[in-house]
């Protein structure tokens, strides 16, 4: 009986806790959602713990407490890969708001640079094309109707 009051404490501690972050918005909802629910299934199943012992004798499981951790691992491992998730999708984030910086800082040294007349200096940003160029005389020489005879 003792171990059931401190477990329903505890439970209620966990909710106080989280609705005190929550009300301060230093943990975002989707979030608390996971502790309060986590928090009031504790307090449930300290309250009333024949639903434990009701639910082990259905799924066959010898001792409640190996039903309750399975569960709790079992919770922990499916916030571990949200988390993950979350990581992996803040970090493509993360990548692309770092280049697109990188771009703008590139384009606002350009702009502030001046050319002697006081034109800005083109801010376009110039991607070379990865296959050979001509040689000038080789042009005239295309255009000519001649062939070209090296790239450069």
């Amino acid at each position: 009986m003792r171990v059931h009051i401190v477990t329903a404490i505890c439970a209620l501690t966990v909710l106080a806790l989280m609705f005190e972050l929550l009300r301060r918005r230093q943990l975002r909802e989707k979030y608390a959602l996971l502790w309060l629910a986590s928090g009031m299934i504790s307090a449930a199943l300290a309250l009333f713990p024949g639903v434990l012992n009701w639910a082990a004798r259905l799924l066959g499981v010898k001792d409640p407490v190996n039903l309750l951790l399975f569960g709790a691992a079992l919770v922990l491992l499916l916030v571990c890969v949200h988390l993950s998730w979350e990581v992996s999708r803040l970090e493509g984030e993360t990548r692309t708001l770092a280049e697109e910086i990188a771009l703008l800082r590139f384009r606002v040294e350009r702009m502030e640079e001046r050319e002697p007349d006081g034109d800005p200096v083109d801010d376009t940003i110039h991607i070379v094309a990865a296959r050979p160029q001509r040689a000038p005389d080789e042009l005239r020489a295309s255009r000519a109707g001649g062939s070209p005879t090296r790239w450069r």
